[in-house]
């Protein structure tokens, strides 16, 4: 058994038609499918978009007793499943539950030929759990007999930014790092690729991340440091009510393109002081992308050991102001542009000392 990658992620939200569309309209995904009750969907409303590898599956339960309505009405959008893809479903279900893994629902196969596909659930993190996913060779069908998809794309879009999905980021309540690495190791074979411990100000995180053998599904996990001074994953874990997706993260290979077009179609992203940019070149020396496109952007950028990177983030959409999208390019980097979040926050506060003592040196010659 070897887990592939991210086979899809699935939202729960409260109007899935409503939620295609700002993607579609905002990100340049397409819809791929739809279905519901007559399609064999039953209790739900789901669209399917994609873009290039990408697959995003949105669901709203259509009765109060529906899981995908349970889950907004707790947690508000969000992602509630992250699908694996695999080579034995049956074999990774299985080896999951052995793991520690809470069953959702066993091995069921669906479809026929080369457009079967065998699917799985188990337990993951808070309420998210995993779809367990075996395609056959050559299939193409994302669930045969339950979606229609006869209107999508004929094949890849030329114009697509976004690739793959690069990585989700958790946030976990104190206490239950260590133990949810350890749950992903025992129960799906991954492994810890990168920990650190994270200063912003006053406030404090610890930082894990796992990824399976593959390289195809990584998670970055994520604790408050709750010795230190609240801060914005405690804000998260209070206004989602627990464990959940903070961001997925979708790769580009031409970040300030994807930026200027998703930003002309309405996307906002978050801002960047300009004193971020002008410590640049003591931090990390010469860049790949021109400091003089990354500015008017907002574009982050990093280095470690095999490269650079770029990232930016998206505001939130969502009314609790939980879950947000992530754009990243990677020159060879393999790590997660972390130290980025003190260094923009540096960044801030020489920006605000600048204008304190503006105001302060106004004042005095008044």
């Amino acid at each position: 058994m070897q887990i592939l990658g991210t086979d899809h992620i699935e939202l729960y939200v409260g109007d899935a038609r409503a939620a295609a569309e700002q993607l579609c309209a905002g990100y340049g995904f397409h819809v791929y499918g739809q279905g519901g009750p007559e399609t064999g969907l039953a209790g739900q409303r789901s669209v399917l978009l994609g873009q290039r590898d990408i697959r995003v599956l949105l669901t709203s339960g259509l009765s109060s007793g529906h899981r995908a309505s349970r889950y907004v009405a707790q947690h508000g959008d969000g992602v509630a499943v992250v699908a694996f893809g695999c080579t034995d479903a049956e074999a990774a279900f299985a080896a999951a539950v052995d793991g520690g893994a809470a069953p959702v629902e066993a091995p069921r196969r669906i479809g026929r030929g080369a457009d079967e596909v065998v699917v799985a659930e188990v337990g993951g993190f808070g309420d998210v759990t995993h779809r367990l996913v075996q395609r056959a060779a050559g299939g193409t069908a994302f669930l045969p007999g339950l979606l229609d998809t006869s209107m999508a794309p004929a094949g890849p879009v030329e114009e697509d930014l976004l690739h793959t999905i690069d990585h989700a980021a958790v946030c976990l309540p104190a206490g239950e790092l260590d133990a949810t690495v350890a749950f992903y190791e025992r129960a799906f074979g991954f492994e810890m690729i990168f920990q650190e411990y994270i200063e912003v100000g006053e406030q404090g995180m610890q930082s894990q991340v796992v990824q399976s053998p593959s390289g195809g599904v990584t998670f970055t996990l994520i604790q408050p440091d709750i010795s230190r001074r609240a801060g914005q994953i405690d804000d998260f874990l209070a206004w989602h009510e627990g464990a959940g997706v903070q961001h997925i993260a979708f790769s580009t290979h031409d970040i300030v393109a994807a930026v200027r077009t998703l930003g002309a179609r309405g996307v906002e992203f978050a801002q960047t002081p300009g004193s971020y940019y002008d410590m640049l070149p003591s931090r990390l020396g010469d860049v790949d992308v021109p400091v003089a496109d990354l500015r008017p952007l907002g574009i982050l950028v990093d280095r470690d050991h095999w490269g650079q990177m770029y990232q930016i983030f998206a505001k939130s959409t969502h009314i609790r102001r939980t879950y947000f999208n992530e754009l990243i390019d990677r020159h060879g980097a393999r790590t997660f542009g972390t130290s980025n979040i003190p260094a923009l926050y540096a960044a801030k506060e020489r920006e605000l000392a600048a204008v304190r003592d503006t105001t302060l040196s106004e004042g005095s010659a008044l």
